[in-house]
C-alpha cells in the first residue's frame, strides 16, 4: 500500500479537492493537522512508513529524511525549497519537486497592497473609524517614488508591472542570468543591490531564500536605505536580520514595514515587532487564493504522481 501524507495548510483545508485524482491510484492520503509547518519531532513521529510527501513549509532535516525509510518522492507544495535539507535527499534517493512558477500574480497583489498600506496608513484609519474617530493621516504618493525588488522571478516581475502601472519607477536585482535578462526586456532597471538601494524608497523582498540571501536585509544594507524608506516582505523571513530591522524601525530610519514572512512562524507573542506601531503583520498567506490553490492542488498531484511512477522503474 502506497501512502502518502499532506501537510500543506493551503492544500489540507481544500483536500476534497483532489482526493479522489490520488484514489483510484491506490494510493492511501493522509492528512495531518497544521497550523504553519510541522517541526522536526512531529515529522518523526508520522514519516516512517510514508512513501510521499506533499509538504509545506515543514522541517524537512537530514534527521528526519534518514528516519523515512520508505519516503520516495516529496513535492513541495509553492516553491521555497529552504526548509528541505536538499543534500540528504540526494544522498537518500528521494526526489525532491516543487510547483514553480505558480504564485506569481497573487503574492504580487498582496504586495503592492502591502506598500499602499505603508504609503497611505489604511489601516489606521480603519482602526480608528472603528474605534469612533475620525483619522485623517497625510500619507505619501506612490507615483514617481522608487522601488527595488530583490528577486525578479515571476513574483518580483509581476510586482514590478504593477507598481509601473501606479508610476512607480522599478529597479531590481537577482543572481540568476535568466530573471535578470526577463526583468530588463519588461523595462525594469537591473543593477547591483548595494548601489540600487541608495537611492529606493521603497524595498521589497521576492527573493528565495539560500545559503548565499539569509539576512541579506542586515544592518549595514538598511543603513545604505536613505532614511524614511520601507521595507516589504513577501518572500522568506530569514532574508531578513530582524534585530537589525528592528533597530532600524525604532529609529525612524525605516518609515515603516510589512511583513508577510518572519524568522519563526507563527510570529511569537514575545517578539519585539509586536511592539512596533509602524510595523505592518501578514501570515505567510500572500499566495492563499481560491484560483491559486486550485491551480497548485492539480499540478502538486501530477508530480507526486508522476515521481512516484518514474522512481518505481
Amino acid at each position: 500500500m502506497t501512502k502518502v501524507l499532506i501537510t500543506c495548510p493551503p492544500a489540507l483545508a481544500t483536500a476534497d479537492q483532489y482526493l479522489q485524482r490520488l484514489s483510484p491510484e491506490g494510493i492511501t492520503v493522509l492528512l495531518a493537522e497544521v497550523v504553519q509547518q510541522l517541526s522536526e519531532e512531529q515529522l518523526l513521529d508520522r514519516i516512517g512508513d510514508i512513501d510521499g510527501l506533499i509538504a509545506g513549509d515543514d522541517q524537512l532535516t537530514a534527521r528526519v529524511l534518514e528516519a523515512a525509510l520508505r519516503l520516495r518522492v516529496i513535492v513541495r507544495w509553492g516553491i521555497g525549497m529552504d526548509n528541505v535539507d536538499l543534500q540528504a535527499a540526494g544522498r537518500l534517493g528521494i526526489r525532491v519537486v516543487n510547483t514553480p512558477g505558480v504564485f506569481g500574480d497573487e503574492v504580487a497583489d498582496v504586495a503592492i497592497g502591502y506598500l499602499i498600506l505603508l504609503a497611505r496608513q489604511l489601516h489606521r484609519v480603519h482602526e480608528g473609524v472603528r474605534a469612533g474617530h475620525w483619522p485623517k493621516p497625510q500619507g505619501m504618493s506612490l507615483a514617481g517614488r522608487r522601488l527595488t525588488i530583490v528577486g525578479l522571478g515571476s513574483i518580483g516581475r509581476a510586482v514590478a508591472r504593477r507598481a509601473l502601472a501606479m508610476g512607480m519607477s522599478i529597479s531590481g536585482c537577482d543572481v540568476t542570468p535568466a530573471a535578470r535578462d526577463a526583468a530588463a526586456a519588461e523595462g525594469i532597471h537591473v543593477g547591483q543591490l548595494d548601489h540600487l538601494v541608495e537611492q529606493c524608497d521603497a524595498l521589497m523582498l521576492c527573493s528565495p531564500l539560500t545559503p548565499q540571501t539569509r539576512q541579506l536585509v542586515n544592518a549595514r544594507l538598511l543603513e545604505r536605505m536613505p532614511a524614511g524608506g520601507w521595507l516589504v516582505n513577501v518572500a522568506r523571513g530569514g532574508l531578513v536580520d530582524e534585530a537589525a530591522l528592528i533597530d532600524a524601525l525604532r529609529s525612524g530610519h525605516l518609515a515603516g514595514a510589512a511583513l508577510d514572512v518572519f524568522e519563526t512562524e507563527p510570529l511569537p507573542l514575545e517578539s519585539p515587532l509586536r511592539d512596533l506601531g509602524n510595523v505592518i503583520f501578514g501570515s505567510h498567506n500572500a499566495s492563499n487564493t481560491v484560483e491559486a490553490v486550485r491551480r497548485v492542488n492539480e499540478l502538486a498531484c501530477e508530480r507526486l504522481l508522476q515521481g512516484l511512477i518514474e522512481v518505481s522503474r
